[in-house]
């Protein structure tokens, strides 16, 4: 995250309902300062909406995968009270099965909302789960790496070329096909996808048998760290750095039968998210006991996410299109598939 005082972040931490936050707080947010910031209950950013309070406490449940970074917002929500100032009392799930699987209990009620990421929900989607894509979360944690001194110093160089991956529908698997394919290289032709368990992923590069391999935060973070690999790219390299990766999903019953729950919990997530932002050590002690790594490196992790970076209304499904057409073109989703109505479909505005 850059610490530099953008229009953007200027914009995020000032507007505010009804009043600003004090200049000091608001420097030290501009400037990433150590000092924690707390949003006061009534705050709220502008672009979220009135702040949406529910009259008397309503259940959620919510899925989550409890030992990726990226979802760092909702531990925080929940320890900090995001949840709790919208009048939500939220479950925690930690899922562990598959995609379909988990959009499968979203969409039946099993579960009211999930976070997860988008390119690895957009092609279950396409079969039509009724689970609406509310926000995205931010981006960045999604990294590609090649051994040091293999003489890859760029994408191009994987042509021919062998890459680890954890399983076949991996989101960074989509998201670097998406990257291959822009530089001008088949990645189902041109490019050999080995899968092996996260944690070998960096033993097979050592011993030859793949050239690179893709993996999340924190492990490939980690593993990037400890034996001194080379970034390649990252999901925030070039046209995609203002790209969300990891998005919120509601059940579609759940919009359309009680929106303004669906308001709250997108209200409260994103705040909690701001917050993150602004408070990227605090943040990373609430999540070190769920990623088990060291909190310095998750502490620069987070620094180098966007989890200021909410896509919300037309801007969430601008993106969700856009990704839905460089789907098409790495032929993961359908050639008849129409992205506009696909996009429309799939996300929903639950603050307006």
């Amino acid at each position: 995250m850059s610490l530099i005082p953008t229009r953007r972040r200027l914009l995020h931490a000032a507007a505010v309902t009804g009043a600003l936050l004090p200049a000091g707080v608001l420097a030290r947010a501009l400037v990433g300062g150590s000092a924690t910031t707390e949003f006061d209950p009534a705050i709220c950013r502008a672009s979220f909406g009135t702040p949406v309070v529910l009259p008397e406490k309503r259940a959620l449940k919510l899925t989550w995968n409890a030992t990726a970074i990226c979802t760092v917002g909702v531990a925080v929500a929940k320890e900090k009270g995001h949840f709790e100032r919208h009048n939500l009392d939220v479950e925690l799930i930690n899922f562990g099965g598959s995609t379909d699987q988990l959009l499968e209990a979203i969409a039946t009620g099993k579960a009211d909302a999930g976070v997860g990421m988008a390119l690895r929900w957009l092609k279950p989607l396409e079969g039509g789960f009724d689970v609406k894509i509310a926000a995205g979360i931010h981006g960045g944690c999604m990294r590609l790496f090649a051994a040091p001194n293999s003489g890859i110093t760029k994408i191009t160089d994987f042509k021919g070329k062998a890459i680890g991956i954890t399983d076949l529908a991996a989101p960074d698997r989509n998201f670097f096909s998406i990257m291959l394919h822009k530089a001008g290289i088949d990645p189902n032709k041109e490019v050999e996808w080995k899968v092996f368990p996260g944690d070998v992923l960096p033993v097979a590069l050592k011993k030859g048998e793949v050239q690179g391999f893709c993996q999340g935060d924190p492990l490939g973070w980690m593993a990037r760290e400890r034996d001194g690999l080379t970034e390649i790219a990252n999901n925030l390299t070039g046209e995609f750095a203002h790209r969300t990766c990891c998005v919120l999903g509601v059940r579609g019953n759940l919009i359309r039968q009680e929106r303004p729950v669906a308001a709250a919990l997108v209200q409260s997530l994103l705040e909690a998210q701001e917050w993150v932002a602004l408070n990227p050590e605090a943040a990373a002690a609430v999540f070190a006991p769920y990623a088990k790594a060291p909190v310095d490196q998750l502490v620069a992790m987070l620094k180098s996410h966007t989890h200021d970076h909410n896509p919300l209304s037309q801007d969430l499904r601008d993106q969700i299109a856009a990704y839905g057409r460089e789907l098409k073109q790495v032929a993961v989703f359908k050639q008849s598939t129409d992205i506009d109505k696909y996009a429309a479909r799939v996300t929903a505005d639950v603050l307006s």
